[in-house]
């Protein structure tokens, strides 16, 4: 099995977080993110390098809220596909959610067999009390927006599950 390591991002793999990013973009599986975007969510990132020190993977954890998290900008390069990638980087954000406290992650997926077998199930509509949705209808979050299913967003949304996982 080939080896990889999994660990923090630092701010040297934004542009190649970007790079990694783009052929998603433009294939429309997942939104872009201007790179201002990118470096400021530096510490939500977790990378995923092989032997060579090449980036094969990367996902973040977004807090939205006192118990709840989201997982994004879930990537596996396309050779890397089925080499336990995407489930170790799953697994760091679980315990990087778990150290900060949350009880609930969150995901916007087409790929829902994977998070299925990692414990997510789908969800509807009502996923927090009407308190806290006032708060987070604040947030100029487009994540946010998503998880809400505010209106502006539905052209982001459309074909993806919204998923849950209770930690």
């Amino acid at each position: 099995m080939a080896e990889f390591t999994i660990r923090p991002a630092r701010t040297r793999d934004v542009r190649r977080i970007q790079a990694l990013l783009e052929p998603f973009v433009q294939r429309r599986i997942l939104l872009g993110k201007d790179l201002v975007v990118l470096y400021e969510a530096t510490q939500q990132f977790l990378v995923a390098e092989d032997a060579d020190g090449e980036l094969i993977g990367c996902g973040a954890l977004h807090v939205m809220w006192e118990d709840l998290g989201e997982v994004r900008t879930l990537i596996v390069a396309d050779g890397w596909l089925h080499h336990g990638v995407g489930r170790a980087i799953v697994d760091g954000l679980e315990q990087n959610a778990r150290t900060l406290g949350l009880s609930r992650l969150f995901c916007l997926t087409f790929e829902v067999d994977f998070f299925t077998r990692r414990g997510f199930e789908p969800i509807g509509e009502q996923v927090v009390d009407p308190d806290v949705y006032s708060q987070l209808i604040r947030s100029p979050d487009e994540g946010v927006a998503e998880f809400l299913d505010l209106a502006h967003v539905k052209p982001n949304t459309l074909g993806n599950t919204r998923m849950l996982k209770r930690l």
